[in-house]
């Protein structure tokens, strides 16, 4: 039998099959073998006692530029408004004693910790923080790159059009390293929504880049801003490239807009992702899910500027999502993994996401008989591997 790098026995599954074990050899699981069955020599093992193996969270909306961690607590400082709170980053974030790849660095590994191995990040490009901001988030990322996948959105916080310059600092941005554009609110906050889209649209064509807007706008206001962004979708041939972060309107609709406006989605082939926010409308996940929408959930601003919650825990988020959409059922809590990691995960452009023979190593083991009991107890990770790599142990990087 062909030796392994690594071996990892008495591992429980997904599908209830307990006593497994997984072979991983260059970066991949080689094998995942029944009990009794011969094991190969390996260079290191590793007895997982019946932990579940799980794999890779996917956290798929962040902010890593913004967040405190690495810092003794800072105590949180805007105003309950998202002027002040822009206004509060312009101020504080440059006085701060560590910079952002610093403190970027601490949220990435805090995230790996807790089972994540794919990120997608937002990071602010406005006229004050130039290119800066992102500059220290590609520093991160370069330098956490055996752990996890980090994916950044090129984010105009303070609007697109409210500001001389935006359009082409977005496209150094993207220059420079950026995957995707970003948007926000383009009625609500430029007040041009033609304007806004025809921008960040037309940066996604010239740069061969995807698309990720925040959409905070409520009601009907937030409806006609959907269905604009699934318009320019399809005008773009652009589908399966674009996603709307938050929706909040979609959870203030009438169940009959809300199936139309999925069914608009699915046909454009625009995602919806969500952190289930508490003190907003929350969109019909799993409507949308059955109408083809791909979704998938982050944990949008975790100890930061804008919010002092948060720990950067994917299973925590899950289970804050599943108890504000009242989620009870084992199979519907499966669902909601999905969107916690496969779903995400395919968002992100990693293509290969799973625990079984053949795939990436990516996947965490925990304390747990299955899937619900992941979410419903978010137990503590025993360990985190990243291409069949030991990244993570006892919710402390390696």
């Amino acid at each position: 039998m062909t030796p392994c790098d690594t071996l990892l026995t008495n591992a429980r599954l997904a599908d209830g099959r307990g006593g497994m074990a997984l072979a991983l050899t260059a970066g991949r699981i080689a094998a995942i073998l029944p009990p009794g069955a011969a094991l190969p020599q390996a260079t290191t093992t590793h007895d997982l006692h019946g932990d579940l193996v799980l794999p890779a969270l996917a956290d798929g909306h962040m902010h890593l530029d913004k967040t405190l961690f690495g810092l003794p607590w800072v105590s949180h400082q805007a105003e309950p408004f998202r002027m002040s709170r822009i206004e509060t980053d312009q101020r504080l974030l440059p006085s701060l004693p560590l910079n952002t790849e610093a403190r970027a660095g601490e949220l990435i590994r805090r995230c790996v910790a807790h089972g994540t191995g794919h990120i997608r990040t937002h990071v602010d490009i406005t006229p004050t923080f130039g290119l800066k901001a992102l500059e220290g988030v590609l520093a991160a990322r370069a330098a956490h790159a055996h752990m996890a996948t980090v994916q950044t959105v090129a984010f105009p916080q303070a609007g697109v059009m409210r500001a001389q310059g935006m359009v082409a600092l977005l496209e150094d941005a993207i220059r420079c390293g950026a995957d995707l554009v970003g948007g926000i609110d383009p009625a609500e906050v430029d007040r041009d929504p033609r304007g806004q889209l025809d921008a960040i649209f037309g940066i996604a064509e010239r740069q061969g880049v995807g698309i990720d807007i925040h959409l905070h706008e409520p009601g009907e206001l937030g409806l006609f801003s959907l269905q604009e962004i699934c318009a320019r979708t399809r005008a773009h041939a652009m589908q399966g490239q674009v996603t709307i972060s938050h929706g909040f309107c979609l959870g203030g609709l009438p169940e009959s807009k809300q199936q139309a406006a999925a069914a608009l989605m699915a046909e454009a082939g625009v995602a919806l992702v969500s952190h289930g926010a508490g003190g907003a409308t929350l969109p019909p996940l799993f409507l949308l899910a059955e109408a083809g929408v791909r979704v998938f959930c982050g944990n949008d601003d975790i100890r930061d500027t804008w919010s002092p919650y948060g720990t950067g825990d994917m299973l925590e988020r899950a289970s804050v999502i599943g108890w504000r959409v009242d989620v009870r059922h084992d199979n519907l809590l499966e669902q909601l993994y999905g969107m916690c990691a496969g779903n995400g995960a395919q968002a992100l452009g990693v293509a290969e996401h799973g625990v079984a023979a053949g795939l990436p190593a990516h996947f965490y083991t925990l304390p747990a008989e299955n899937i619900a009991e992941a979410i419903g107890q978010h137990p503590p990770r025993h360990l985190v591997f990243h291409n069949g790599r030991l990244v993570a142990k006892n919710g402390a990087t390696v």
